[in-house]
Parts: C-alpha cells; sequence; structure tokens
C-alpha cells in the first residue's frame, strides 16, 4: 500500500468537497425546480396509487419507481413529498382515516338517506377493497406489516377504533328512526366490523360468487335479529 502525503490529503478531500457541493447543487435544484411546478397530483392521488399497485404486486414488490409509473409524476416529486418506500406506507395508512371518515361517510348519506340504509352501504364498502382473491392475499401482506411495525400498527388501530365509532353512531340513529331495535350500539359494532371484515377473509378462501354477495349475506343475517318489522 502507498502511504498517503500530505499533499495527497489535501486533493483527495478537494475532490470530495466539490463531488459534495455538486450533489447538494443538484439536490437544491431539483427541488427548486419541483417547488416552483404546480401540484399537477395530489398526495390523495399517489396514496390511492400506492393502494392499487399493493393490491397487484403486493407490499414486499412495492418500489417507488412503480408508483411513478402509475401516477406519471418525477421520481424526485415522490421523494420530496414522502421522503421513502415507508413514508409512502404511512401515508396510506393515515388516509384510510383522514378527517374521522368524515367525507366518506356524508357521501353515503347523500346517496342512502336513512341510517339503516347508510350502515348498510358502509359496512358492505369492504367488499370493494380486494376484488379477486389475489389482490385480497397482498392486502393481507400488507396488513402484517402493519402488525409488525409500531407506528404502522397504531395508525391501523386509531382507523379501527374510528370505525367502531362511525358504525355505533349509524346504530344508534337507526334505532331513534325505529329501523332497529334491542340492540346495543357499542356492543353490535364492533361485531358488525368483524363480520364484514372476516367474511371478505373467508371469501377469499372459499371463492364462491361475488366478494360483495358473500358479505351482504353475513351482514344481512347478523342484522336479522334487530330490525324491525313493518307494520
Amino acid at each position: 500500500m502507498t502511504p498517503r502525503t500530505e499533499t495527497d490529503g489535501r486533493a483527495a478531500a478537494d475532490r470530495d468537497y466539490q463531488i459534495t457541493t455538486e450533489l447538494v447543487d443538484e439536490r437544491t435544484f431539483i427541488d427548486k425546480q419541483t417547488m416552483a411546478r404546480p401540484r399537477t397530483v395530489e398526495d390523495a392521488e399517489i396514496v390511492a396509487a400506492a393502494g392499487r399497485v399493493i393490491g397487484r404486486v403486493g407490499p414486499a414488490k412495492l418500489t417507488l419507481a412503480l408508483v411513478v409509473r402509475e401516477v406519471g409524476l418525477a421520481p424526485a416529486t415522490l421523494i420530496q413529498r414522502f421522503g421513502s418506500k415507508r413514508g409512502l406506507l404511512l401515508a396510506l395508512g393515515k388516509s384510510g382515516g383522514e378527517d374521522d371518515g368524515g367525507a366518506f361517510m356524508e357521501k353515503l348519506r347523500r346517496k342512502h338517506g336513512s341510517p339503516l340504509a347508510v350502515l348498510r352501504a358502509f359496512l358492505l364498502g369492504f367488499a370493494e377493497m380486494a376484488k379477486t382473491p389475489h389482490e385480497m392475499a397482498n392486502h393481507l401482506a400488507a396488513f402484517q406489516m402493519d402488525l409488525a411495525d409500531p407506528e404502522l400498527r397504531e395508525v391501523t388501530r386509531k382507523i379501527l377504533e374510528q370505525n367502531e365509532t362511525s358504525v355505533a353512531r349509524l346504530l344508534r340513529e337507526a334505532l331513534d328512526a325505529g329501523e332497529i331495535q334491542n340492540c346495543a350500539p357499542d356492543l353490535l359494532a364492533p361485531v358488525l366490523l368483524t363480520v364484514a371484515q372476516g367474511s371478505l377473509l373467508s371469501w377469499s378462501v372459499f371463492r364462491k360468487g361475488t366478494a360483495r354477495r358473500w358479505v351482504k349475506r353475513h351482514l344481512d343475517t347478523t342484522l336479522a335479529p334487530y330490525l324491525r318489522e313493518s307494520p
């Protein structure tokens, strides 16, 4: 090994400084260019695209390059907004509980009207999470990642709590409207959510008919004892 002289050391330090400066200048240029452009694709669209990619390839094969291709953005833009694949996964998890589901619930209320109809639509929405057993398997793999990561698990816990609160609220409204009877909303809410999500899982195993029809049958059976008979 050839010993390094003091001159060699200074020359190497100068080269390192030059390379570092060039990298910083390049990153600054990219950031300025990205900041100068208007946002043609909102974060919510990118997060939704990540969810679609996970459904197709699973979380292990999810890459920022695939998401970039899905939404047609420059890689630098994706890095600037989310930082990394994990940052994107966190954003995807949090998107399920934004606004306490308020905007989504309001949309259901406008479309369906009565509390019971809104409740059914909300619960049947879980059947839309996976259109095929393959997609369901990929989302289950993502759920395993959520359970293994403390931060992702906390995000998931909050979403589940929000769902229980929303379902219990709809059950109370249905009670007040005379659509159902003899139920304790806070106790029945987690049962209905478990039926909806568990039915989707069992459908991916038995694969009979559509996911929606399968989940609806189990929800109807669970709700039947609480429905008020028409006069």
